[in-house]
């Protein structure tokens, strides 16, 4: 019927009892008469672990050793995974990042792939053979392993079905995007139809579905992408119909979508943390002078709100990663004199609630009515920010779940 890639995270290949059920799903899919490649993430708990044992063993250490060590995980996952394939009676191989080869730049621990030559898997293909390629990893061009970061298997599997010209199906512990996260939103529906632009935007917002990267990269080289459950009975009837289209979510252009919502879904992300640099000179250059290092130190600013001048000072409040708070409050300390501000504020306790949707291209009055929902629960708005297809709002942490609910109401994604 044509190739797919099937890719398995670290909860769906968890142990060996949830590594058959994933070979499962792979037989379904081979009896179909796909051509099939799974990418494997390392069982869950195996990177944190691994992870630990570097830093345990030197907390300065290499990072082209740490890439050593951490890219095991998937190792064992896919030798494995392959194993009990054969052992079903499907042919199979696993395949290792630099054996494929899958091509990646030299930065360690976050490398970008450059390239990838699926010549092997495509002659293996031919003799009937599955290809179970570990994720998360590749080889630079000096011969050294590898890998992509955290998600980096997401990513893997959508480069790889890029170069295969396939299908590519996530497999996770949910059973497709939602309209918002369920645990907050009982009411919250499973999204049949996403576009590539919703879905980058929800996974950059907060969602935890889908890793960003891999949803850019599905974009550009227009994958056919879907994102299904590894817990729905694998040995059921195939509910995919030709166009791919079945139990999950499908993530397509936008022209492919049908009826197209005003708003498709709520994200939020409590990861946030705001900065105000109190009493800045108003004049210019100066934003540059404050913004600058910060880029420099490869910390990214999300919203930023300066105040109206007053007696030539303002004061300007932006948003950074909780994560690299610290990190933003020194750069910024040590450029006082350059910026010529006279206090830093800091603060944790704010969340990022977002309203996304292609369909506000061409409707009016969606920032009114999340301005007015909000007011009405008498959440604070602290800074705002908008794209072509999203709002996103910062407030106080507290209020997050009740501003996700009161948005999730008011552009009718309530479940039926």
């Amino acid at each position: 019927m044509g190739r797919l890639v099937m890719k398995f995270g670290g909860t769906s290949v968890a142990d060996i009892a949830r590594i058959r059920n994933v070979a499962r799903h792979v037989e379904r899919e081979v009896k179909a008469g796909h051509e099939v490649a799974v990418v494997v993430s390392a069982m869950a708990g195996t990177t944190d672990r691994l992870v630990g044992w570097t830093r345990e063993a030197a907390s300065l250490h290499d990072s082209r050793e740490y890439d050593v060590v951490v890219a095991s995980g998937e190792q064992v996952t896919a030798g494995l995974a392959a194993i009990v394939l054969q052992e079903m009676g499907i042919p199979a191989r696993s395949w290792l990042g630099w054996q494929v080869p899958i091509e990646t730049d030299s930065m360690h621990g976050a490398a970008r792939i450059m390239g990838i030559d699926p010549k092997g898997i495509i002659e293996r293909f031919a003799q009937g053979q599955v290809a179970v390629v570990a994720g998360f990893q590749g080889i630079s061009r000096d011969g050294r392993v590898t890998t992509l970061g955290r998600g980096g298997s997401d990513t893997s599997a959508v480069a790889l079905a890029a170069a295969l010209n396939a299908r590519c199906d996530i497999y996770t512990d949910v059973d497709g995007v939602y309209t918002t996260d369920p645990r907050i939103v009982a009411k919250a529906r499973k999204i049949a139809r996403i576009s590539y632009e919703e879905m980058l935007e929800m996974a950059s917002l907060g969602a935890k579905v889908l890793q960003t990267r891999s949803v850019e990269l599905a974009m550009v080289h227009r994958v056919p992408l879907q994102v299904r459950s590894s817990f729905e009975v694998p040995d059921g009837p195939n509910q995919n119909t030709v166009d791919g289209s079945g139990p999950g979510t499908i993530v397509c252009d936008e022209e492919d979508i049908v009826e197209q919502q005003v708003v498709t879904g709520i994200a939020y992300s409590k990861d946030e943390g705001k900065v105000t640099v109190v009493r800045v000179p108003d004049r210019p250059g100066i934003s540059a002078s404050l913004f600058g290092p910060l880029a420099e130190t490869g910390i990214s600013v999300d919203m930023i709100v300066q105040n109206v001048s007053a007696d030539g000072h303002t004061d300007i409040t932006f948003t950074v990663p909780q994560k690299d708070l610290d990190r933003a409050l020194k750069v910024i300390g040590d450029h006082k004199n350059q910026i010529g501000y006279d206090s830093l504020k800091a603060a944790r306790d704010v969340a990022k609630v977002s309203v996304i949707g292609v369909g506000m291209r061409s409707h009016a009055g969606v920032a009114a009515d999340m301005f007015k929902a909000l007011a009405e629960k008498s959440i604070n708005i602290q800074a705002i920010t908008t794209s072509e297809i999203k709002i996103s709002v910062l407030i106080d942490a507290a209020y997050t779940e009740l501003a996700v609910r009161t948005l999730h109401t008011t552009y009718n994604l309530d479940g039926h």
